[in-house]
């Protein structure tokens, strides 16, 4: 509860910052940001987009994955009318489909780009029971299944520039407290949820992307340390944000503890982690 009042009231944390500080005031000290290229997923609205914003102003070259071009160009030209120098590149990528996860990440190498940041932000929060293309549940598949082989796909290439460069490579996954809140066997759920919608809660399956997202950051941190790898990936709960996910539905999140995910999971579900990876 004292942890919590503390977020709401905007008290600073070891960082110096606090809930009501901005990603402007979060990056001020960071600098000249050209020497970076980062990857934004959901960067088209809400967090992603003001991460997406804020670092295309210190400089960094974004690009900005997306279903939606539409909506792409519209983010970008919004950066670009306040950021005229900004390098944002477009390009398509839906997350919920491995087809397009691997066709996005050609198209990103024939750019021969160096790669310094990920961001696996884009969340989805399905009410309605989906399958995706590749027969797994839709809240699954996106937020979990595409970021997992987005990230596996680049992170190559984010560990060869960090050796290169010298510059740390970040991997940031998104996830949530709302994890904490899956109960019971994760492979028989997920596999009753992508055949049978008569199993579906979409609250449950939410909860299971969340807390896979959060096995795979810390698998892949022993895989990364393992490599002596000068990358680093860290998963993180938002605290509660006023974005498209948490406007469509009122007091979903409202009741989650606000809190960076920085500790280990208990032992049982280390082993599930490395399977997930």
């Amino acid at each position: 509860m004292l942890e919590t009042i503390k977020y709401l009231i905007g008290s600073t944390g070891p960082s110096g910052f606090g809930s009501k500080s901005t990603a402007e005031e979060v990056t001020q000290s960071c600098g000249d940001l050209r020497s970076i290229t980062a990857i934004i997923t959901g960067g088209t609205s809400g967090i992603g987009a003001e991460t997406a914003r804020v670092l295309a102003k210190r400089g960094a070259r974004v690009i900005l994955p997306a279903r939606s071009m539409k909506n792409a160009e519209e983010t970008k030209g919004r950066i670009v009318s306040e950021c005229p120098d900004a390098e944002i590149i477009v390009m398509p990528l839906d997350l919920s489909s491995l087809n397009s996860v691997t066709n996005f990440v050609a198209r990103f190498h024939s750019l021969n780009f160096p790669l310094h940041l990920l961001i696996n932000n884009a969340g989805k929060f399905a009410e309605a029971h989906a399958i995706s293309e590749d027969g797994v549940e839709m809240t699954f598949a996106t937020n979990y299944l595409g970021h997992f082989l987005l990230t596996k796909l680049l992170v190559k290439t984010m560990v060869e520039t960090a050796k290169k460069t010298g510059i740390q490579g970040r991997i940031v996954n998104v996830s949530s407290a709302v994890h904490a809140w899956f109960t019971g066997d994760v492979f028989s759920y997920l596999t009753q949820i992508s055949r049978n919608k008569s199993h579906y809660d979409a609250t449950r399956a939410y909860a299971l992307s969340k807390l896979a997202n959060v096995l795979h950051t810390n698998e892949l941190a022993r895989r990364l340390k393992q490599m002596d790898a000068n990358v680093t990936v860290n998963c993180v709960h938002p605290g509660v944000v006023r974005t498209r996910l948490t406007r469509e539905r009122e007091g979903f999140l409202t009741g989650s503890c606000n809190n960076v995910l920085c500790g280990n999971p208990p032992k049982s579900l280390q082993c599930l982690g490395q399977v997930l990876y």
